[in-house]
This record gives structure tokens, C-alpha cells and sequence, in this order.
């Protein structure tokens, strides 16, 4: 069982920044996704694939990993870059 370790990005469609600094792991899927015979819904029988822990920090979640004997891969957050830009760089 493999899984990834990951902080929450932040959403594009809104300004909060709620959750941000939670760490999640994710399981990878274990088989892949078929259509369904009688509506065509994708799914599968891998149940992992629906769950995702929370942890406070990537320490947390790689200690669970290790514990639980989980091979999980950590993704480091990139960089914030911020535009800063004034109303007035629109009319040069």
C-alpha cells in the first residue's frame, strides 16, 4: 500500500485560508477505475482510495505511515509568489 503526503493547496475560487496548514495523506489507487455496466458512473472496488487523514504537520503523517507501515512519499510545498500590482499597471 502505497500513499502521498501532501499540505491542502489553496483554492483559487476564494480568498480564505482555512485548512491551509493541515498535511494530508492520501492513498494511492489500487486498481483502476471501470465503468459502471448499468449508468456508466466510473468507479471501483478500492476502498482506500476514498479515505484521506489529516495531521498538523508532515512529521505527524509520516510517523502514522511509518507505524502503520505505509510507503508513503512526502510533497513539499512550492513557494508562494505574489504579483503585487497596483490599479493603475492596468492603463501603461
Amino acid at each position: 500500500m502505497s500513499a502521498r503526503i501532501f499540505q491542502r493547496p489553496k483554492n483559487a475560487m476564494q480568498s480564505g485560508r482555512a485548512r491551509l496548514d493541515e498535511w494530508i495523506l492520501e492513498f494511492a489507487p489500487a486498481e483502476a477505475k471501470r465503468p459502471d455496466p448499468l449508468m456508466g458512473w466510473a468507479g471501483s472496488g478500492d476502498t482506500q482510495a476514498q479515505v484521506q487523514l489529516t495531521f498538523a504537520d508532515s512529521a505527524a503523517a509520516q510517523a502514522y505511515a511509518d507505524k502503520c507501515g505505509i510507503a508513503a512519499e512526502v510533497y513539499a510545498t512550492p513557494p508562494r509568489r505574489l504579483k503585487l500590482q497596483a490599479y493603475a499597471d492596468n492603463f501603461r
